[in-house]
């Protein structure tokens, strides 16, 4: 079921085109991946969701309803400038945004309570927040970000500045909240976090989205029959054993052990290769090569850039 849509969503801004004609469908109790370069348009279209600012053309749909500036309580919105007062107390600061998205001073205390004890936090509750890593003042805009339970949670480059234990853990946060039915926008240049994290995603490249849809559809859709095989054997034997059905791409030599990869031409298939290269080498492994959303990333970017 669909939580979120953005329909045939223009925007402009002097001399330069944010967005042009996007469309997300976002749905419900996903992590929805909003990819592209830098300057691409996907903070222009945070802030869109966010009700910060307005489409010149196109609406943002809640369940199939007109987003309303009501509705921003349903959002929870972690951006990647994050935006705490310095000079106040972590405590009295994350109490102030925990009422200003509705809860009450009681209910958020408990939760706030809760949350620093499970970040390790509860010392700093006296701290000024300049007092503060930049670390653990992201853990402290995370909590306030979750703390009221809405239904759509969006990150921009949540795991910035985070050493990689801190950022494991964050990971598996944004995962709970999945499994606890939160629907969840993320935003990032790691593109192996995408393919840990993400159901879906949209890439968007020059005010356009030009890919969108699962990760595992879209992996499939840009593999190239291409295999990998490690062997124990001569080299020589491996390549005298091909016809011209067959390329080799790369290879490489560790250990004594030899690794190419072969690509498949001309309608062949993998049953075929093995039946040429078992009787010349021993096969130690054998797999198919499936892109990573990384290089799918830079290949459909620099592709877009050609056109």
């Amino acid at each position: 079921m669909e939580l979120l849509k953005a329909e045939s969503v223009d925007k402009k801004f002097i001399n330069h085109i944010a967005l042009d004609n996007v469309n997300v469908s976002i749905p419900e109790n996903s992590i929805y991946g909003l990819l592209g370069p830098n300057g691409a348009g996907k903070t222009t279209l945070i802030r869109i969701i966010n009700r910060i600012t307005a489409p010149d053309k196109g609406k943002i749909l809640l369940r199939g309803k007109a987003l309303l500036a009501e509705d921003v309580q349903k959002i929870g919105y972690l951006p990647e400038e994050r935006g705490l007062y310095r000079k106040m107390k972590v405590g009295e600061q994350a109490l102030y945004l925990a009422q200003l998205k509705g809860l009450s001073k009681r209910d958020a205390l408990t939760r706030l309570k809760y949350w620093f004890e499970k970040f390790e936090i509860q010392p700093w509750w006296d701290k000024k927040v300049e007092e503060l890593s930049k670390g653990m003042a992201q853990k402290v805009q995370f909590i306030t970000t979750i703390l009221h339970e809405p239904e759509l949670l969006i990150f921009d480059e949540p795991f910035s500045g985070f050493d990689p234990i801190n950022a494991n853990m964050l990971k598996e946060e944004i995962l709970e909240l999945k499994r606890k039915g939160a629907t969840i926008i993320f935003s990032t240049h790691n593109m192996g976090s995408v393919e840990e994290l993400c159901d879906h995603i949209t890439l968007i490249n020059k005010s356009k989205n030009i890919l969108e849809g699962q990760i595992d559809d879209i992996r499939q859709e840009y593999k190239s029959n291409v295999y990998e095989v490690s062997f124990n054997g001569e080299m020589e034997k491996l390549e005298k054993s091909l016809n011209q059905h067959y390329e080799i791409i790369d290879k490489t030599k560790s250990n004594g052990n030899h690794a190419v990869r072969i690509k498949l031409l001309h309608q062949t298939n993998e049953n075929e290769l093995l039946s040429l290269i078992i009787p010349s080498v021993e096969i130690l492994s054998f797999h198919e090569v499936i892109p990573s959303m990384n290089d799918i990333f830079i290949k459909v970017v620099n592709e877009h850039k050609s056109n």
